[in-house]
């Protein structure tokens, strides 16, 4: 998502390219578009401008995020359908919205500036904050909990996996000895604990020590993953003749799914040495981009959030029969 907030300061990542490769898509009388990760809406309104036809489902599980583009998205009321949700229950926000096929999805990933920028939400290793972390802050997993409840084990596999941390064990090894002194529930001193426990030379390069951990919490507290596991397969089920994904990623875990979730769906599964293709195997997608497309230089430069930004993007060219 990876959003910037203020007056007229919302700037969507890589949006010219994403209403390229969405545009083709959304073409017919009534196109259906699928947001599931709203965000602040700056993708979403675009995408509404752009195509005066179009209906647009926003999905998002941060009640901030639905009531501002709620907000910003009113003159388009009668064309948007907002929904407080995680993305990882698209298929079940599209039965209930009664819609069985859509033209169009888009997936921006990630976490976005409001959640970066307001401390109290915790995700910033760079305020002092509550170790919170929910984006969706009627649950209940907070990062407070994982850090104080989590076994040894399981810390060392979230930081190594989600984190890709290597020092995933001495981290954990860390937190559970200063956790057993007293509760951790502060971001500065999470943070101060993983300073500790990184080796002094590797602490010289790579930006703050502490990114890591956050990171692997945050995937953790929110499910994320799984939620895109869930979420990007029924949302290429949905897809009519010629519709279009495009997914933003910002780290190499969500960048992966998606690769291999889109490059499975473009391969020929016949048997091999067959004679000819057999038509219930051949591809049901073609990708629309050469690998991980990334943001322009002039991009950067006027948001440098921006940098982690990975696209990709695919077009459905069967349907079962």
């Amino acid at each position: 998502m990876n959003d910037t907030i203020g007056t007229g300061g919302h700037v969507p990542v890589m949006l010219d390219r994403v209403l390229e490769l969405l545009g083709p898509a959304l073409t017919g009388p009534e196109p259906v578009v699928v947001d599931a990760n709203l965000g602040l809406g700056g993708h979403s309104q675009a995408l509404l401008d752009a195509h005066p036809q179009l209906h647009l489902i926003g999905i998002d599980r941060d009640p901030f995020a639905i009531d501002h583009s709620t907000r910003r998205l009113s003159p388009y009321a009668d064309r948007i359908t907002l929904v407080h949700a995680s993305s990882g229950d698209l298929a079940e926000v599209l039965a209930r919205a009664g819609r069985t096929t859509i033209d169009g999805v888009l997936f921006d990933l990630g976490v976005s500036s409001p959640q970066l920028d307001e401390a109290e939400r915790g995700f910033a290793y760079s305020y002092d904050a509550p170790l919170d972390m929910r984006m969706d802050t009627s649950q209940e997993l907070t990062a407070e909990e994982v850090v104080n409840t989590y076994s040894g084990a399981e810390l060392t596999h979230i930081l190594r996996d989600y984190g890709e941390e290597r020092f995933a064990g001495r981290v954990s090894g860390l937190i559970l000895k200063e956790r057993a002194k007293e509760r951790i529930t502060s971001t500065k001193r999470l943070a101060e604990i993983v300073r500790e426990a990184i080796p002094a030379a590797t602490r010289r390069t790579g930006g703050n020590p502490a990114k890591r951990t956050f990171q692997a919490l945050r995937i953790e507290v929110n499910a994320e993953l799984s939620a895109l596991e869930a979420a990007l397969p029924a949302a290429l089920d949905a897809l009519a003749l010629g519709g279009r994904a495009v997914v933003l990623s910002y780290h190499s875990l969500e960048d992966r799914l998606a690769k291999q979730a889109l490059t499975a769906r473009t391969r020929d599964t016949s048997p091999p040495g067959l004679p000819v293709p057999l038509p219930a195997h051949q591809p049901r997608f073609r990708l629309l981009t050469r690998g991980a497309e990334l943001p322009s230089d002039e991009e950067l430069a006027r948001n440098p959030r921006a940098a982690s930004a990975r696209l990709r993007a695919a077009e459905r060219i069967r349907v079962d029969d």
